[in-house]
Protein backbone atom coordinates (compact mmCIF):
# COMPACT_ATOMS: atom_id res chain seq x y z
CA UNK A 1 0.00 0.00 0.00
CA UNK A 2 1.19 3.50 -0.81
CA UNK A 3 1.39 6.06 1.96
CA UNK A 4 -0.29 9.44 1.50
CA UNK A 5 2.95 11.21 0.52
CA UNK A 6 3.61 8.71 -2.26
CA UNK A 7 0.05 9.09 -3.55
CA UNK A 8 0.44 12.87 -3.81
CA UNK A 9 3.83 12.48 -5.48
CA UNK A 10 2.30 10.16 -8.08
CA UNK A 11 -0.58 12.62 -8.56
CA UNK A 12 1.86 15.49 -9.07
CA UNK A 13 3.98 13.75 -11.70
CA UNK A 14 1.03 12.30 -13.60
CA UNK A 15 -0.56 15.75 -13.83
CA UNK A 16 2.76 17.34 -14.76
CA UNK A 17 3.40 14.77 -17.50
CA UNK A 18 -0.08 15.24 -18.96
CA UNK A 19 0.26 19.05 -19.07
CA UNK A 20 3.67 18.79 -20.74
CA UNK A 21 2.39 16.25 -23.26
CA UNK A 22 -0.75 18.25 -24.03
CA UNK A 23 1.03 21.47 -25.01
CA UNK A 24 4.72 21.11 -26.03
CA UNK A 25 4.70 17.31 -26.33
CA UNK A 26 1.80 16.64 -28.69
CA UNK A 27 3.04 18.96 -31.49
CA UNK A 28 6.36 17.10 -31.52
CA UNK A 29 4.64 13.72 -31.60
CA UNK A 30 2.18 14.67 -34.33
CA UNK A 31 4.98 16.18 -36.40
CA UNK A 32 6.91 12.91 -36.31
CA UNK A 33 3.82 10.84 -37.07
CA UNK A 34 2.87 13.08 -39.99
CA UNK A 35 6.41 12.85 -41.38
CA UNK A 36 6.48 9.05 -41.17
CA UNK A 37 2.88 8.06 -41.88
CA UNK A 38 1.29 11.16 -43.43
CA UNK A 39 0.77 12.01 -47.06
CA UNK A 40 0.99 15.33 -48.84
CA UNK A 41 -2.00 15.87 -51.09
CA UNK A 42 -1.94 18.84 -53.43
CA UNK A 43 -4.94 18.91 -55.77
CA UNK A 44 -4.59 20.83 -59.01
CA UNK A 45 -6.65 23.91 -59.74
CA UNK A 46 -9.78 23.10 -61.70
CA UNK A 47 -10.47 24.76 -65.06
CA UNK A 48 -13.49 27.05 -64.97
CA UNK A 49 -15.54 24.57 -66.98
CA UNK A 50 -15.04 21.90 -64.29
CA UNK A 51 -15.86 23.98 -61.22
CA UNK A 52 -18.75 22.58 -59.16
CA UNK A 53 -21.84 24.52 -58.12
CA UNK A 54 -21.17 26.18 -54.76
CA UNK A 55 -23.42 27.83 -52.20
CA UNK A 56 -21.95 30.34 -49.77
CA UNK A 57 -24.03 30.44 -46.60
CA UNK A 58 -23.61 33.20 -44.01
CA UNK A 59 -25.66 32.88 -40.82
CA UNK A 60 -26.23 36.30 -39.24
CA UNK A 61 -27.80 37.78 -36.14
CA UNK A 62 -27.98 41.58 -35.93
CA UNK A 63 -25.14 42.24 -38.36
CA UNK A 64 -26.57 45.33 -40.08
CA UNK A 65 -23.35 47.26 -39.48
CA UNK A 66 -21.19 44.79 -41.40
CA UNK A 67 -23.37 42.59 -43.62
CA UNK A 68 -23.22 44.86 -46.68
CA UNK A 69 -19.42 44.72 -46.66
CA UNK A 70 -19.54 40.95 -46.22
CA UNK A 71 -21.85 40.53 -49.20
CA UNK A 72 -19.69 42.82 -51.33
CA UNK A 73 -16.71 40.66 -50.40
CA UNK A 74 -18.60 37.52 -51.43
CA UNK A 75 -19.65 39.06 -54.75
CA UNK A 76 -15.98 39.85 -55.48
CA UNK A 77 -14.90 36.20 -55.24
CA UNK A 78 -13.15 34.78 -58.28
CA UNK A 79 -15.79 32.19 -59.08
CA UNK A 80 -18.31 32.00 -61.96
CA UNK A 81 -21.49 33.74 -60.84
CA UNK A 82 -23.68 31.12 -62.50
CA UNK A 83 -22.05 28.51 -60.25
CA UNK A 84 -21.98 30.47 -57.02
CA UNK A 85 -25.07 30.96 -54.89
CA UNK A 86 -24.74 33.56 -52.13
CA UNK A 87 -27.21 33.14 -49.28
CA UNK A 88 -27.59 35.03 -46.01
CA UNK A 89 -29.73 33.35 -43.33
CA UNK A 90 -30.88 35.77 -40.63
CA UNK A 91 -31.66 34.46 -37.17
CA UNK A 92 -34.19 36.65 -35.39
CA UNK A 93 -32.58 39.93 -36.45
CA UNK A 94 -34.01 43.12 -34.96
CA UNK A 95 -31.60 45.69 -36.41
CA UNK A 96 -32.52 45.72 -40.10
CA UNK A 97 -29.99 43.11 -41.28
CA UNK A 98 -32.61 41.48 -43.50
CA UNK A 99 -33.45 44.79 -45.16
CA UNK A 100 -29.78 45.34 -46.01
CA UNK A 101 -29.58 41.88 -47.56
CA UNK A 102 -32.71 42.49 -49.63
CA UNK A 103 -30.91 45.42 -51.22
CA UNK A 104 -28.60 42.93 -52.96
CA UNK A 105 -31.41 40.80 -54.42
CA UNK A 106 -30.85 42.15 -57.94
CA UNK A 107 -27.25 40.91 -57.75
CA UNK A 108 -28.45 37.41 -57.02
CA UNK A 109 -28.01 37.40 -53.26
CA UNK A 110 -30.65 35.26 -51.60
CA UNK A 111 -32.18 35.90 -48.17
CA UNK A 112 -33.48 33.18 -45.87
CA UNK A 113 -35.19 35.11 -43.12
CA UNK A 114 -36.07 33.39 -39.85
CA UNK A 115 -37.94 35.94 -37.73
CA UNK A 116 -37.67 34.04 -34.44
CA UNK A 117 -34.19 33.59 -33.02
CA UNK A 118 -33.42 29.91 -32.52
CA UNK A 119 -29.64 29.65 -32.71
CA UNK A 120 -27.09 28.94 -35.40
CA UNK A 121 -27.42 25.15 -35.33
CA UNK A 122 -31.12 25.40 -36.19
CA UNK A 123 -30.42 27.97 -38.91
CA UNK A 124 -27.87 25.64 -40.52
CA UNK A 125 -30.20 22.64 -40.26
CA UNK A 126 -33.04 24.53 -41.92
CA UNK A 127 -30.96 26.37 -44.52
CA UNK A 128 -28.51 23.86 -45.97
CA UNK A 129 -31.24 21.60 -47.45
CA UNK A 130 -32.68 24.70 -49.20
CA UNK A 131 -29.44 25.50 -51.02
CA UNK A 132 -28.74 24.56 -54.63
CA UNK A 133 -24.97 24.02 -54.56
CA UNK A 134 -23.41 20.58 -54.49
CA UNK A 135 -20.94 21.98 -51.96
CA UNK A 136 -21.63 24.56 -49.27
CA UNK A 137 -19.11 27.10 -48.00
CA UNK A 138 -19.96 28.11 -44.44
CA UNK A 139 -18.77 31.47 -43.21
CA UNK A 140 -19.48 34.23 -40.72
CA UNK A 141 -20.67 37.79 -41.16
CA UNK A 142 -17.41 39.22 -39.84
CA UNK A 143 -15.18 36.96 -41.97
CA UNK A 144 -13.79 38.26 -45.26
CA UNK A 145 -12.46 35.78 -47.80
CA UNK A 146 -9.71 36.32 -50.31
CA UNK A 147 -10.95 36.23 -53.95
CA UNK A 148 -9.53 32.82 -54.85
CA UNK A 149 -10.66 31.06 -51.64
CA UNK A 150 -13.71 29.40 -53.21
CA UNK A 151 -11.63 27.91 -56.04
CA UNK A 152 -9.09 26.62 -53.54
CA UNK A 153 -11.80 24.87 -51.54
CA UNK A 154 -13.61 23.53 -54.62
CA UNK A 155 -10.55 21.85 -56.13
CA UNK A 156 -10.66 19.09 -53.51
CA UNK A 157 -14.18 17.89 -54.26
CA UNK A 158 -13.58 15.90 -57.46
CA UNK A 159 -12.25 13.29 -55.02
CA UNK A 160 -15.48 11.60 -53.78
CA UNK A 161 -13.79 10.65 -50.51
CA UNK A 162 -13.47 14.30 -49.46
CA UNK A 163 -16.46 15.57 -47.51
CA UNK A 164 -15.14 18.66 -45.71
CA UNK A 165 -12.40 21.14 -46.58
CA UNK A 166 -11.18 23.55 -43.91
CA UNK A 167 -9.62 26.84 -45.00
CA UNK A 168 -7.06 29.01 -43.24
CA UNK A 169 -8.27 31.82 -41.00
CA UNK A 170 -5.99 34.80 -40.39
CA UNK A 171 -6.75 36.99 -37.39
CA UNK A 172 -6.26 40.74 -37.64
CA UNK A 173 -6.09 43.59 -35.14
CA UNK A 174 -9.30 45.66 -35.40
CA UNK A 175 -7.40 48.83 -34.53
CA UNK A 176 -4.58 48.55 -37.05
CA UNK A 177 -5.72 45.88 -39.49
CA UNK A 178 -2.37 44.13 -39.08
CA UNK A 179 -1.97 40.38 -38.82
CA UNK A 180 -2.03 39.29 -35.18
CA UNK A 181 -1.50 35.58 -35.76
CA UNK A 182 0.25 34.97 -32.46
CA UNK A 183 2.21 31.96 -31.32
CA UNK A 184 -0.92 30.14 -30.19
CA UNK A 185 -2.79 30.57 -33.49
CA UNK A 186 0.30 29.51 -35.46
CA UNK A 187 0.55 26.53 -33.10
CA UNK A 188 -3.06 25.53 -33.87
CA UNK A 189 -2.56 26.03 -37.61
CA UNK A 190 0.51 23.81 -37.52
CA UNK A 191 -1.45 21.07 -35.76
CA UNK A 192 -4.13 21.29 -38.47
CA UNK A 193 -1.51 20.77 -41.18
CA UNK A 194 -0.06 17.71 -39.46
CA UNK A 195 -3.43 16.19 -38.56
CA UNK A 196 -4.69 16.72 -42.11
CA UNK A 197 -1.71 14.78 -43.49
CA UNK A 198 -2.72 11.87 -41.25
CA UNK A 199 -6.37 12.09 -42.33
CA UNK A 200 -7.26 13.01 -38.76
CA UNK A 201 -8.23 16.70 -38.89
CA UNK A 202 -10.56 17.78 -36.08
CA UNK A 203 -13.35 20.17 -36.98
CA UNK A 204 -12.90 23.33 -39.02
CA UNK A 205 -12.41 27.09 -38.85
CA UNK A 206 -15.98 28.37 -38.62
CA UNK A 207 -15.13 31.40 -40.76
CA UNK A 208 -14.15 29.37 -43.80
CA UNK A 209 -14.87 25.75 -44.55
CA UNK A 210 -16.81 23.81 -47.15
CA UNK A 211 -18.90 20.65 -46.88
CA UNK A 212 -20.28 18.37 -49.55
CA UNK A 213 -24.04 18.84 -49.23
CA UNK A 214 -24.66 15.10 -49.49
CA UNK A 215 -22.44 14.61 -46.41
CA UNK A 216 -24.34 17.09 -44.28
CA UNK A 217 -26.34 15.65 -41.42
CA UNK A 218 -28.50 17.86 -39.15
CA UNK A 219 -26.84 18.60 -35.83
CA UNK A 220 -28.63 18.83 -32.46
CA UNK A 221 -30.32 22.21 -32.13
CA UNK A 222 -28.57 22.97 -28.84
CA UNK A 223 -25.10 22.49 -30.35
CA UNK A 224 -22.73 25.10 -28.93
CA UNK A 225 -19.75 24.75 -31.29
CA UNK A 226 -21.20 23.92 -34.70
CA UNK A 227 -17.94 24.17 -36.66
CA UNK A 228 -16.53 21.34 -34.55
CA UNK A 229 -19.56 19.06 -34.40
CA UNK A 230 -20.82 19.47 -37.98
CA UNK A 231 -17.66 18.26 -39.80
CA UNK A 232 -16.95 15.46 -37.32
CA UNK A 233 -20.54 14.28 -37.34
CA UNK A 234 -20.33 14.14 -41.14
CA UNK A 235 -17.19 12.03 -40.86
CA UNK A 236 -18.73 9.81 -38.20
CA UNK A 237 -21.90 9.13 -40.16
CA UNK A 238 -20.65 9.08 -43.77
CA UNK A 239 -16.99 8.12 -43.41
CA UNK A 240 -15.88 11.13 -45.46
CA UNK A 241 -12.45 12.71 -45.13
CA UNK A 242 -11.71 16.17 -43.71
CA UNK A 243 -8.74 18.05 -45.19
CA UNK A 244 -6.98 21.34 -44.59
CA UNK A 245 -6.47 23.82 -47.44
CA UNK A 246 -4.05 26.55 -46.30
CA UNK A 247 -4.37 28.48 -49.57
CA UNK A 248 -8.10 29.11 -49.03
CA UNK A 249 -7.63 32.19 -46.88
CA UNK A 250 -10.08 34.33 -44.93
CA UNK A 251 -9.54 37.22 -42.53
CA UNK A 252 -11.37 37.93 -39.30
CA UNK A 253 -10.88 40.65 -36.73
CA UNK A 254 -10.27 39.58 -33.16
CA UNK A 255 -12.70 40.75 -30.45
CA UNK A 256 -11.79 44.33 -29.49
CA UNK A 257 -11.65 43.62 -25.76
CA UNK A 258 -10.36 40.87 -23.48
CA UNK A 259 -13.76 40.16 -21.95
CA UNK A 260 -15.30 39.32 -25.33
CA UNK A 261 -12.43 36.97 -26.12
CA UNK A 262 -12.72 35.32 -22.69
CA UNK A 263 -16.46 34.77 -23.14
CA UNK A 264 -15.81 33.27 -26.57
CA UNK A 265 -13.25 30.86 -25.16
CA UNK A 266 -15.52 29.85 -22.28
CA UNK A 267 -18.30 29.16 -24.76
CA UNK A 268 -15.97 27.06 -26.92
CA UNK A 269 -14.89 25.19 -23.78
CA UNK A 270 -18.51 24.40 -22.89
CA UNK A 271 -19.05 23.26 -26.46
CA UNK A 272 -16.04 20.99 -26.24
CA UNK A 273 -17.33 19.20 -23.16
CA UNK A 274 -20.76 18.93 -24.79
CA UNK A 275 -19.25 17.39 -27.93
CA UNK A 276 -17.67 14.45 -26.09
CA UNK A 277 -21.08 12.91 -25.47
CA UNK A 278 -22.00 13.29 -29.14
CA UNK A 279 -18.94 12.14 -31.06
CA UNK A 280 -17.27 9.91 -28.47
CA UNK A 281 -17.24 7.04 -30.99
CA UNK A 282 -14.35 8.79 -32.74
CA UNK A 283 -12.24 7.77 -29.74
CA UNK A 284 -12.49 4.13 -30.83
CA UNK A 285 -8.94 3.08 -31.80
CA UNK A 286 -10.42 1.18 -34.73
CA UNK A 287 -11.07 4.55 -36.38
CA UNK A 288 -7.35 5.10 -36.81
CA UNK A 289 -5.41 8.29 -36.35
CA UNK A 290 -8.44 10.43 -35.58
CA UNK A 291 -8.93 8.58 -32.29
CA UNK A 292 -5.39 9.54 -31.34
CA UNK A 293 -5.69 13.20 -32.39
CA UNK A 294 -9.11 13.59 -30.76
CA UNK A 295 -7.79 12.27 -27.45
CA UNK A 296 -4.45 14.09 -27.53
CA UNK A 297 -5.46 17.42 -29.07
CA UNK A 298 -8.94 17.87 -27.62
CA UNK A 299 -9.76 15.59 -24.68
CA UNK A 300 -6.49 16.24 -22.85
CA UNK A 301 -6.65 19.96 -23.71
CA UNK A 302 -10.12 20.26 -22.21
CA UNK A 303 -9.01 18.32 -19.12
CA UNK A 304 -5.88 20.43 -18.62
CA UNK A 305 -7.46 22.80 -16.01
CA UNK A 306 -8.02 19.77 -13.78
CA UNK A 307 -4.42 18.64 -14.24
CA UNK A 308 -3.27 22.12 -13.18
CA UNK A 309 -5.51 21.98 -10.12
CA UNK A 310 -4.06 18.54 -9.35
CA UNK A 311 -0.56 20.02 -9.48
CA UNK A 312 -1.46 22.71 -6.95
CA UNK A 313 -3.26 20.30 -4.61
CA UNK A 314 -0.36 17.84 -4.68
CA UNK A 315 2.19 20.62 -4.16
CA UNK A 316 0.32 21.99 -1.15
CA UNK A 317 0.02 18.50 0.34
CA UNK A 318 3.78 18.03 -0.13
CA UNK A 319 4.73 21.45 1.28
CA UNK A 320 7.04 19.93 3.87
CA UNK A 321 9.19 18.40 1.11
CA UNK A 322 11.59 21.10 -0.16
CA UNK A 323 11.49 20.25 -3.91
CA UNK A 324 7.68 20.35 -3.98
CA UNK A 325 7.64 23.54 -1.91
CA UNK A 326 9.81 25.16 -4.60
CA UNK A 327 7.53 23.80 -7.33
CA UNK A 328 4.49 25.26 -5.57
CA UNK A 329 6.17 28.66 -5.33
CA UNK A 330 7.05 28.42 -9.03
CA UNK A 331 3.39 27.81 -9.87
CA UNK A 332 2.28 30.74 -7.74
CA UNK A 333 4.87 32.97 -9.44
CA UNK A 334 3.70 31.84 -12.88
CA UNK A 335 0.05 32.67 -12.19
CA UNK A 336 0.99 35.98 -10.54
CA UNK A 337 3.02 36.90 -13.61
CA UNK A 338 0.11 36.01 -15.89
CA UNK A 339 -2.06 38.45 -13.91
CA UNK A 340 0.51 41.26 -14.08
CA UNK A 341 1.57 40.97 -17.73
CA UNK A 342 -1.63 42.52 -19.21
CA UNK A 343 -0.86 45.70 -17.27
CA UNK A 344 2.67 46.14 -18.59
CA UNK A 345 3.98 46.75 -22.08
CA UNK A 346 5.09 43.58 -23.88
CA UNK A 347 6.07 45.16 -27.17
CA UNK A 348 9.78 44.50 -26.71
CA UNK A 349 11.07 41.16 -27.95
CA UNK A 350 12.35 40.38 -24.48
CA UNK A 351 9.00 40.87 -22.74
CA UNK A 352 6.65 39.69 -25.49
CA UNK A 353 6.96 35.97 -24.67
CA UNK A 354 5.64 36.76 -21.19
CA UNK A 355 2.24 37.20 -22.80
CA UNK A 356 2.10 33.42 -23.18
CA UNK A 357 1.63 33.13 -19.41
CA UNK A 358 -1.54 35.23 -19.59
CA UNK A 359 -2.80 33.35 -22.64
CA UNK A 360 -2.19 29.96 -21.01
CA UNK A 361 -3.82 30.92 -17.72
CA UNK A 362 -6.75 32.70 -19.35
CA UNK A 363 -7.41 29.76 -21.66
CA UNK A 364 -7.52 27.27 -18.82
CA UNK A 365 -9.68 29.48 -16.61
CA UNK A 366 -12.07 29.86 -19.56
CA UNK A 367 -12.12 26.08 -20.04
CA UNK A 368 -12.88 25.61 -16.35
CA UNK A 369 -15.73 28.11 -16.58
CA UNK A 370 -16.93 26.39 -19.75
CA UNK A 371 -16.99 23.06 -17.93
CA UNK A 372 -19.04 24.56 -15.12
CA UNK A 373 -21.53 26.09 -17.56
CA UNK A 374 -21.83 22.82 -19.45
CA UNK A 375 -22.26 20.78 -16.25
CA UNK A 376 -24.82 23.24 -14.87
CA UNK A 377 -26.64 23.42 -18.19
CA UNK A 378 -26.41 27.21 -18.32
CA UNK A 379 -24.57 27.51 -21.66
CA UNK A 380 -27.13 27.88 -24.42
CA UNK A 381 -26.77 26.88 -28.05
CA UNK A 382 -27.97 30.35 -29.10
CA UNK A 383 -24.77 32.30 -29.51
CA UNK A 384 -24.05 35.80 -28.29
CA UNK A 385 -22.16 37.61 -31.03
CA UNK A 386 -18.99 39.39 -29.97
CA UNK A 387 -18.86 43.15 -30.12
CA UNK A 388 -17.69 44.36 -33.54
CA UNK A 389 -14.83 46.87 -33.59
CA UNK A 390 -17.02 49.75 -34.71
CA UNK A 391 -19.40 49.08 -31.83
CA UNK A 392 -16.78 48.87 -29.11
Amino acid sequence: MFDLTTIFEILFWICFALVVYTYPGYPLVIRCLAAVFGRRAAPKDLPTSSLPKLSLLVAAHNEASIIAARIANALAMDYPRDRLEIVVATDGCTDGTAEVVKGFAEQGVRLLEYPVRRGKATVLNDSIPRLTGDMVILSDANTFTEPEAARRLARWFPDPRIGVVCGRLILTDPATGSNVDGIYWKYETYLKRCESRLGALLGANGGIYAIRRSCFRPIPTDTIVDDFILPLQAKLQTGCSIVYEPEAVAHEETPPDIRSEFRRRARIGAGGFQSVGRIWRLLNPARGWIAFTFFSHKILRWACPFFLIGLIVASVALWETPPYRALLLAQVAFYALSAVVPHISTRSRVLKPLGLTTMFTGMNVALLLGFWRWAAGTQQGIWQRTVRPGEA
